[in-house]
């Protein structure tokens, strides 16, 4: 028995560190494109307002971009599922209702963008800033619709289990950003130079590449399949739009709730001093490399959820999100061993400051403490999404965060006075909190699942008799 089970968990992990690889790879791609154009703006004369400009506008345009990204989530459930159960058209006509929610969105949140640049000069910001902020916000804006299509068609594609396109597509933009980046900021290959402004001209660009690329392997698929992906009716399925929301929806708000409470986090240290918000920064640098990991294995595990439940095998679906969720806790753990370990090495790569050094060494102790938890909690959103449900993690976070993390971190920070250090163990306890719950509702979760296809299956096999 013990046998049979250590035999499955190895194929399971095998099955989930192919899928997983080349997502965690994309990851770091798309991180890297914002670091990027951080070094390349960072060259300007007034370098200092030019990577402020680049950071600000990022901040602003990511937080909405990602939101609509986040709505496209629910193909993670919906076309794994399809694929799973063999039935290529309904994954397809999920696709092709994902883009009618994309493409009427994106033009909804360039409209807030917009807005929102508008804004901006009653706000009190740094003059120098400001004047790079708004240029580079207005040409980033541009990129909202195909990176929207992006998303559609990288959740789509990974739930086929075509997942390497995917990969090549970031890394690739990468190269496309670099030269556009070049080209543009600084004026060379005979275009004009356009500033801070260039480097959201050439992101601009690798988006429109990236969802290209991938639109071309999407065709690519559907013409192997001799299933197109355009076929009647055209019009929208507001039936599937809808089955579509309810799972993107919960997952899109948890992403905000998420993204609010670093940001809040990072507005509070910036009250402090300067030493905090330079260790806080390079912390916050580190623990996002990190998170990289469990958040491709997310990915996969709910692709694998998916196509289980799609086989109608939900012990297998099972097996697999406990595979990844042990992955996605194994490489964290290692993680928190090299940070504890070489704490002042890893600030000494940014920084030789030994003020920064001295904070950043302890907020890095509590990354440590907190990778674990932050890998469990990654890795069974993403186990959970596979089966479609969205709605635990997104009041999980709310309450973690926002009703108990960030009120204790902030008591801690100004009220006991350990500054950065106080409000990261806030952080941290969220963190421990939504492992916890969602490690449980992942449980229940596969029990509800176990259960219900059981139930199905004694109300067929009744049928069958009485006929």
């Amino acid at each position: 028995m013990i046998a049979k089970l250590i035999t499955e968990f190895r194929q399971e992990a095998r099955s989930v560190f192919t899928l997983a690889w080349p997502l965690v790879l994309a990851e770091i791609g798309w991180m890297a494109m914002a670091i990027v154009d951080t070094i390349m703006v960072g060259r300007m004369p007034n370098s200092a307002e030019a990577i402020g400009g680049v950071a600000l506008g990022g901040v602003i345009f990511y937080t909405a971009a990602i939101f609509g990204g986040s709505l496209l989530f629910s193909l993670d459930a919906k076309v794994s599922q399809s694929f799973g159960a063999g039935d290529l058209e309904d994954a397809n006509h999920s696709l092709l209702n994902a883009l009618y929610i994309a493409l009427p969105l994106a033009p909804a949140l360039m409209l807030i963008i917009w807005q929102v640049g508008k804004l901006l000069p009653g706000l009190g910001i740094n003059p120098g800033v400001l004047t790079q902020t708004i240029p580079f916000l207005r040409a980033m804006n541009w990129s909202t619709a195909p990176l929207l299509l992006y998303f559609a068609f990288r959740r789509y594609l990974q739930a086929v289990d075509l997942v390497r396109p995917v990969t090549f597509a970031l890394i690739s933009a990468n190269i496309v950003n670099l030269v556009g980046d070049w080209a543009l900021i600084y004026g060379h290959l005979g275009a004009r130079a356009f500033g801070v402004a260039g480097s959201g001209w050439s992101t601009c660009i690798s988006r429109i590449y990236m969802a290209g690329l991938l639109f071309a392997v999407v065709l690519w698929q559907h013409r192997k399949q001799r299933i197109p992906l355009f076929q009647r009716p055209y019009a929208p399925d507001f039936r599937r739009i809808g089955e579509l929301l309810s799972i993107g929806l919960p997952a899109a708000v948890q992403i905000l709730f998420e993204i609010g409470v670093f940001a809040t986090v990072t507005a509070l240290i910036a009250k402090l001093d300067a030493v905090s918000v330079a260790a806080h920064q390079i912390a916050l640098n580190c623990a996002s490399f990190t998170y990289m990991v469990p958040l491709g294995i997310s990915s996969a595990a709910a692709v694998r959820v998916g196509q289980a439940l799609g086989r109608r095998e939900p012990a297998a679906a099972g097996r697999a999100g406990w595979t990844a969720i042990a992955m996605g806790a194994a490489f964290m753990s290692a993680a928190a061993v090299v940070l504890v370990v070489a704490p002042k090495l890893i600030v000494r790569i940014f920084t030789p400051d030994r003020q920064v050094m001295e904070v950043g060494v302890k907020l890095l102790f509590v990354a440590a403490a907190f990778q674990l938890f932050d890998g469990l909690q990654t890795v069974a959103t993403g186990a959970l999404r596979g089966t479609g449900e969205t709605r635990i993690p997104m009041v999980s976070s709310f309450i973690a965060y926002w009703v108990i993390g960030l009120p204790l971190g902030y008591y801690l920070g100004f009220k006991r006075h350990l500054g950065a250090v106080g409000l990261w163990d806030g952080l941290a306890l969220g963190l421990v909190l939504i492992a916890a719950a969602l490690v449980w509702a992942w449980q229940r979760q596969v029990r509800q699942v176990i259960h219900d296809f059981q139930a199905m299956q004694e109300l067929t096999t009744d049928e069958v008799l009485r006929n």
